[in-house]
Parts: C-alpha cells; structure tokens; sequence
C-alpha cells in the first residue's frame, strides 16, 4: 500500500518500503540507538541488525485518515536512557516525515527489542 498525496499537478505515490528507508535513517542516526530489528524476529533471526537495505523489515507503516502510523523496532546501546533515545527517535521521524515526504505522523510508536553494550 502506499500513500497518495494529491497535488493541483496530480498525484503522488509514496510506497511504503520508501517511508521505510526514511524513517530508518532517522532512527539510526539518532544517538543511543545501534540499529533497527527486525519485527518478525524469529523468522528473519533473532540476532541480527538490519541494514540499509532492509530497514522495511523493522518497520511498520499504517496509513490512516489524515496521515500514517510507523512502529519502529530499535536495539539501544547499554547505559543510555531508553525513554530519551525513543522520545528523539520519536521526534526525529515525525520531523524527518513531514519535511522529507510532507506526510503527517499521526503516531510513531517505538518498540525497543533489545539491548546491546558495545566494545570500546
């Protein structure tokens, strides 16, 4: 599914697996974050920290009345603050949709699946 965006020049499509990548960059570029997991952890392996490529994986898009809903499934880094990593999380897609894509966030809902302690 995707969400179209009706300009006086016609209509835009924006395809979920592209509102995917966006709000996956704002995710792991937020501080406190590691990387993104994967919503459906036993199929696609519990372990693993998606990529780039496949940050449609750890992401749920809803399209809703006036805008859409994303969960997003996020690894923390050990000793950070997890409410403060998601709060950013939370702010930076909704601010990263709107300016990037024009789409509103109705709600950006953060699923924390884990928790890794990285070497120094």
């Amino acid at each position: 599914m995707a969400v179209k965006i009706k300009t006086k020049h016609g209509l835009i499509d924006i395809d979920n697996d592209v509102i995917a990548t966006v709000v996956g960059g704002a995710t792991t570029d937020s501080y406190g974050v590691v990387g993104m997991a994967s919503k459906n952890q036993i199929r696609d392996n519990v372990n693993v920290i998606l990529k780039r490529d496949n940050y449609a994986k750890g992401v749920v898009v809803r399209q809703e009345d006036n805008g859409v809903a994303v969960d997003v499934n996020i690894i923390v880094s050990y000793g950070t603050k997890i409410s403060e990593v998601s709060r950013t999380v939370q702010s930076k897609v909704k601010y990263n949709l709107e300016t990037m894509l024009g789409i509103t966030a109705n709600a950006v809902n953060v699923i924390v699946q884990g928790v890794q302690v990285l070497s120094e």
